[in-house]
């Protein structure tokens, strides 16, 4: 039993019990039943934060298939160009690696999280109540991102967000109330960080903002993408207000995954060199054909020496938004966070306010103003253009085009071929207690 549940990357959402994942590379709570020094505090939290990083590759990599922004062909696994592109409309298996590897891994990090939060900081006396906000408003904010991530897999199929006692597990909430229940775990994140002074009793990883009042910017920014995600647009702007958004300011700013060539740490795996073969990152054909001359995002594109072919399937360029091993990977960056303003604006019919952030993703991209319609739905569609080509490859493109449901609208490559709405609830999951 203990092998079965580790191999199933200590997914204690199964119907192992917590003794039996056990193990010395995962905490359990009787670990830090009291008085946890800040040693052990800041090795909870700091490693959930690395924790992050887990199987983070896979999750851009089937989104961006599923979005058909890019193709991964991987010579030991054909997968990825048969079930994710809905090949001959078959669904997603409930017990591939594609769902699997991601959900394990999202939720030990929560598991990590729900340790600090439940069991070590209400039974040590060592922090100061201020110190203790800042792990609480660290703490809550993670774990809000991790669960957001599985959401925007599971979708209709909803999420567990209760589940610190593997005995008493929660139920699947809906989308909406999951999406309500980050919401507000986010919202107490931002009081504690309100109230966790002006310094952390920890250092956080390079990539990630270091103290308690820009940490807080990077909360609201997350606030603002879940009310975005709710359609709650007018709700978003003063969160965005409270991030770190600048519209005239440096795009490339923001909340990062980091990596180095250290013994013992991570290699950003969504690093492929140009011209590899075998296992390929490749760039969807539309996504280029459909790009606006002299669009310097087209950058992220690399045209290979020879076009990639696999299971009909092909294309003439690399996706070369990495150039090596250790380069980090945006969690959130300005850039985000203006398109994000541009679509609170349109939708709550501030249509020149719009329409100025719009012009300003466009004019950083080297493209003209805008010169077309401007009206609602002809700015909508702008502002889901310009959010393909500023968040290429980022895990957006198919959530976009699902929240305004124009999943039909994307390319289908091979007769009957099929675009998938979300994946299965895992197959662990199922006859388990609230599933």
């Amino acid at each position: 039993m203990k092998k079965i549940c580790f191999m199933l990357g200590l997914l204690w959402l199964s119907a192992c019990k917590i003794d039996d994942l056990e193990n010395k590379n995962q905490p359990t709570p009787d670990q830090f039943s009291q008085n946890a020094n800040i040693q052990e505090l800041n090795a909870l939290l700091v490693g959930s934060i690395g924790q992050m990083r887990e199987n983070y590759d896979l999750y851009v990599d089937v989104l961006g298939t599923i979005g058909r922004e890019a193709y991964r062909f991987s010579g030991s696994d054909p997968r990825y160009v048969s079930d994710l592109p809905g090949a001959n409309g078959a669904p997603l298996d409930n017990n591939a690696f594609y769902i699997t590897n991601t959900y394990a891994s999202r939720y030990a990090g929560i598991k990590t999280l729900n340790i600090l939060l439940n069991n070590a900081i209400p039974n040590t006396a060592i922090p100061t109540e201020m110190e203790k906000q800042g792990y609480l408003g660290v703490g809550k904010t993670i774990k809000a991102h991790e669960l957001l991530m599985v959401l925007n897999m599971e979708y209709q199929n909803g999420i567990r967000v209760e589940v610190n006692d593997p005995q008493k597990l929660g139920s699947f909430l809906s989308y909406e109330e999951s999406l309500a229940t980050i919401a507000t775990l986010l919202s107490e994140g931002a009081t504690h960080l309100t109230n966790a002074g002006t310094t952390f009793p920890f250092r956080l990883p390079d990539g990630f903002f270091g103290s308690p009042t820009s940490f807080r910017q990077f909360n609201r920014a997350l606030a603002a993408r879940v009310a975005i995600y709710q359609g709650k647009y007018a709700e978003a702007l003063p969160m965005l207000t409270e991030s770190f958004l600048d519209l005239a300011g440096n795009y490339t700013q923001g909340v990062y995954l980091t990596y180095s060539p250290n013994a013992g740490d991570r290699q950003n795996t969504l690093f492929l060199p140009p011209n590899a073969t075998g296992d390929i990152r490749l760039v969807h054909p539309s996504w280029l054909a459909q790009a606006e001359p002299g669009d310097a995002r087209l950058n992220k594109a690399l045209k290979r020496n020879e076009p990639a072919t696999s299971s009909g399937l092909t294309s003439t360029h690399d996706i070369y938004i990495y150039k090596n091993n250790v380069e980090k990977t945006p969690v959130i960056t300005n850039e985000e966070l203006v398109l994000m303003y541009a679509e609170a604006q349109i939708q709550t019919n501030n249509l020149v306010e719009g329409l100025a952030a719009l012009n300003k993703i466009r004019k950083n991209a080297g493209l003209s103003d805008y010169a077309g319609v401007v009206d609602k739905p002809s700015l909508i569609n702008e502002m889901l253009k310009q959010r393909r080509y500023s968040l290429f490859f980022q895990g957006h493109r198919w959530i976009d085009m699902r929240r305004y449901n124009r999943l039909s609208e994307l390319p289908i490559d091979r007769p009957g071929d099929i675009v998938h709405t979300q994946f299965p609830r895992p197959f662990v999951e199922i006859g388990v207690q609230g599933g």
